[in-house]
């Protein structure tokens, strides 16, 4: 956006961030419910409540003896305590009998104890002295060794959250209690639209002033891996009517629409007009200070975020984390922090200095290096349009807002890819 006097009327990251998510939770996709084995990385949609103690029955947790522990209390290496051996627990069964004072049972790890015994002995702190006799050299505790009924989880214990991404552990843990359906948020749909005249197919030859479509499948890649399906609407020409006509269709389709290219201040730039027109309240800024991306178009139509992304393949990856990421984690159902894609983070010191304008918040990329044991950013300078900026970089090194450059040996905020 420009002032009355035709200026660029830029505004800082977090201000643009503050704007879309006062329209937070946006549109969110349908409660659909999985096999726990198609579940893993899906959004849990309610509350999910263990529906028996887990384990049903207090086990050992190792190979040795089932005891009652009052009955090894006080024994050494030099003063055992002398135990009978009563009988022998097999995997998978109940034992049928009741411990009693001074015996044991020989047991293995994740056999079921017998009542009266409280502690497992293990093997390697016991000596068989013949087939009825055990010699106990070192005392154990109640419950030593032993995983109690319920100690895992506990009826109707809330095992797992709403808005929880099941990770492979929750999906064991869910095996476990015999749960083999979820409920879970189908993955958002995201429309990435390709605009611009010299935009031609990655798999078609280019002319003089042609390129290829870069950004699309970036950001089909960006848009996959937090766990969204994302929905290539193809190449468009920079005209008013076709731009209007592929947003409207993805708004019927779609929970979030991503417009690449036609972003930046010219005759075809006909984004910022399309989403306005599209529904309430339409274009929330269009213009941030931050490079790459200056030029970032961040909009909501009826609840679904409408973004329109710079031209250039850095800009895009670097708009995506900062805007779009934190936005879809939120559609999607997750109750992960709003910014967990900024959270991956670490300090290097920069290795050379770098120059930053006034007003602007800059992300360089950077390669790591160790220097005698210290973590150094290597810069990788170049403009935005380079399509290899960022391939060769393992993240962005930040410049705030208010800095004018960092100096050499700097300590910097590195944001991994």
């Amino acid at each position: 956006m420009r002032d009355m006097l035709g200026r660029e009327d830029l505004i800082p990251v977090e201000k643009a961030r503050a704007l879309l998510f006062q329209y937070a939770p946006f549109k969110r996709p349908p409660e659909i419910y999985l096999p726990i084995e198609e579940s893993f990385r899906m959004i849990t949609s309610r509350d999910i409540f263990s529906p028996e103690n887990l384990p049903s029955f207090s086990r050992s947790t190792v190979d040795g003896y089932a005891v009652s522990s009052a009955d090894t209390f006080g024994a050494t290496e030099s003063f055992p305590a002398y135990l009978n051996i009563r009988s022998e627990i097999l995997m998978g069964e109940k034992p049928d009998f009741i411990l009693k004072r001074g015996e044991v049972a020989r047991i293995a790890t994740g056999g079921m104890l017998p009542e009266g015994a409280d502690a497992v002995v293990m093997l390697e702190h016991s000596h068989q002295v013949d087939q009825k006799m055990l010699e106990a050299v070192k005392p154990v505790f109640p419950g030593e060794n032993v995983i109690q009924a319920g100690e895992d989880a506990r009826k109707d214990e809330c095992i797992l959250k709403r808005g929880h991404r099941l990770r492979p552990q929750d999906i064991g843990a869910l095996a476990g209690l015999g749960i083999i359906k979820v409920g879970v948020y189908a993955k958002p749909k995201v429309s990435v639209i390709s605009t611009g005249d010299e935009i031609v197919p990655a798999d078609k030859p280019v002319a003089p002033g042609q390129v290829r479509d870069i950004n699309s499948y970036t950001l089909t890649g960006l848009i996959s891996d937090i766990g969204g399906t994302p929905l290539r609407k193809g190449i468009f020409r920079d005209t008013y009517d076709m731009i209007r006509e592929v947003v409207e269709d993805s708004l019927k389709d779609s929970e979030m629409i991503l417009v690449s290219g036609g972003s930046s201040v010219g005759a075809k730039d006909m984004t910022e007009k399309v989403i306005n027109e599209m529904g309430a309240p339409g274009v929330l800024f269009h213009g941030v200070s931050l490079r790459p991306g200056k030029p970032m178009i961040g909009g909501v139509v009826d609840g679904i975020p409408v973004f329109g992304l710079p031209g250039h393949p850095a800009a895009v990856s670097v708009c995506f984390d900062i805007f779009i990421r934190p936005v879809l984690s939120i559609i999607s159902g997750s109750n992960e922090e709003r910014f967990e894609g900024m959270k991956r983070t670490i300090k290097a010191k920069m290795s050379r200095n770098v120059s930053s304008s006034p007003g602007r918040e800059d992300h360089i990329g950077v390669i790591l290096e160790e220097r005698d044991g210290e973590l150094w950013a290597v810069p990788i300078l170049g403009k935005s349009g380079l399509i290899t900026t960022l391939t060769k970089a393992d993240g962005t090194a930040v410049i705030p807002l208010k800095k004018l450059g960092i100096h050499e040996g700097e300590l910097v905020e590195v944001r991994l890819f």
